[in-house]
Formats: C-alpha cells, structure tokens, sequence
C-alpha cells in the first residue's frame, strides 16, 4: 500500500468543502436530510464522530453516490493516522510475518 506523508482530507473536509459548501447545505438540513440528529452531522462536520457502514449508506442515499466512497475517505484516514501514530506504530512493528502456515 503506497503511504504518503500528506495527510489525507477527512470525513468532515470532504464532507464539507466538496458536497455541503458548494449547494449551501446546512448542518441542520443536512441532519433532516439523514433522519439523524443535528450532533451527529455536526460530529461528523467537526471530525469527532467515524463514518460507520450505517452511516455510509445514509449519505450514499443522500448525496447519490455509494457507500464504499464514504467508507474509503474513513479508511483512509485511519490508516494515515495509525501509521503516523507513535503509540500505534510501536504496535504495529512489533507484529512479525508467519514463517509457516499453521
């Protein structure tokens, strides 16, 4: 998997600048929209709450795109943050490859 150094565009970036700015779309319509609490867009917007496969799919249905593009962004994101994370790569590089199948 190629790794980049640049940090990738979060949830609530993407969310943001590339489906709620460019139509005026509120927070509170937005939560309409959803059938969710205005918190949980809110959450989202502000990148303190992850996509979950529900969640995916509502915006899927929403913004008529498909669930696997909300899930990547949050994969990515992940990703990124567990390979840039001290306490997480530690853990990581402790891991060895199996030399044999059990």
């Amino acid at each position: 998997m190629l790794m980049t150094k640049r940090k990738p565009a979060t949830i609530g970036e993407i969310l943001v600048e590339e489906f709620m700015r460019p139509i005026g779309l509120t927070q509170g319509a937005l939560a309409d929209a959803m059938g969710v609490q205005r918190k949980h867009v809110n959450e989202l917007c502000n990148d303190r709450r992850n996509v979950t496969a529900a969640t995916a799919l509502i915006l899927a249905r929403v913004f008529g795109n498909s669930a696997d593009f909300w899930l990547n962004v949050q994969r990515r994101s992940d990703l990124w943050e567990a390979m840039h994370s001290p306490r997480e790569r530690k853990r990581i590089e402790r891991a060895r490859p199996l030399t044999k199948a059990a």
